[in-house]
């Protein structure tokens, strides 16, 4: 009984939390912001990735960054999945589900946040009134593309977004069911130019053997966007979060950038220090 009451009384203050971003000032400044975007597109004038961060629901600046590139490149079926989505409420995904009417499917290991996510699009569904999906599993190279299949997700879809602290190279370099337009995905800026990514594991838990033990560097995600057709076009400030866009999508007004580039954030710097004592580790080639 006290648990049930505690989850009620953390759900509510959660959603209160939240209500100013998903308030119609708040739909009203990104659409206008959606819209200049796109007539600066038809111009041929827009401005750098790297100067349209800018947050509502996402960890860091990703919400502004996804918005400009939907803006120049179309928002199309607006459709996205989003592996390692925790509740799916601070995501990647969630100010295009709740402020643009995006529909989509989230992934997590984590049953409590699943439920509370569900709550939440629940008591909460936009405009639109089509909250999203959710699944519960723990993603593996055999399970994935089951797990996406059976939400119904196949073909084209808008957006993924890989973040689960592990086996995210791998979970992408395995998933053929759908073919997203954009990715975003998390790397290990610690691994700096190197060119590595840490072996599956199927049974990995974070933090494993060591929290920076898992995934792989900038250089590696770059080079596997590129065998999948993709472009790296930039990354939140930290630069462990890299967006590629799909290499046949506005290259003229979106350009590719060098993983260099993403790579400027003093605390990238700062960071390498955390994988001296791992360097010497198993490690395959990107």
């Amino acid at each position: 009984m006290l648990d049930a009451i505690k989850n009620f009384l953390k759900d509510h203050f959660y959603i209160l939390l939240t209500k100013d971003k998903f308030s119609p000032s708040t739909q009203a400044s990104l659409r206008q912001l959606h819209n200049y975007w796109q007539m600066q597109a038809l111009a041929g004038h827009v401005p750098a990735i790297a100067d349209t961060g800018l947050k509502v629901f996402s960890q860091f600046e990703e919400d502004g960054k996804l918005l400009f590139i939907f803006s120049v490149i179309g928002m199309g079926s607006k459709t996205f999945i989003e592996i390692g989505a925790d509740d799916g409420v601070n995501s990647n995904s969630a100010n295009l589900a709740m402020n643009f009417g995006w529909h989509g499917l989230f992934i997590d290991g984590n049953e409590t946040a699943i439920k509370r996510g569900q709550n939440f699009y629940r008591k909460n569904p936009g405009p639109w009134h089509y909250p999203p999906k959710f699944a519960h599993a723990m993603v593996t190279k055999e399970n994935i593309n089951e797990i996406i299949s059976s939400a119904g997700f196949i073909g084209e879809i808008d957006l993924l977004s890989i973040d689960i602290d592990g086996n995210d190279y791998h979970i992408w370099d395995t998933i053929t069911v759908v073919q997203p337009r954009v990715v975003i995905i998390e790397t290990h800026v610690e691994f700096g130019m190197n060119n590595i990514v840490v072996p599956y594991n199927k049974d990995y838990v974070f933090p494993g053997r060591h929290p920076v033990y898992h995934g792989a560097s900038p250089v590696a995600m770059a080079k596997l966007a590129a065998r999948k057709g993709y472009r790296l076009v930039g990354a939140n400030d930290y630069g462990f979060n890299t967006i590629y866009i799909r290499k046949d999508l506005a290259e003229a007004l979106i350009p590719e950038v060098t993983v260099e580039s993403i790579l400027t954030h003093p605390s990238v710097r700062e960071s390498y220090a955390s994988f001296e004592p791992i360097k010497d580790w198993e490690y395959l080639a990107g």
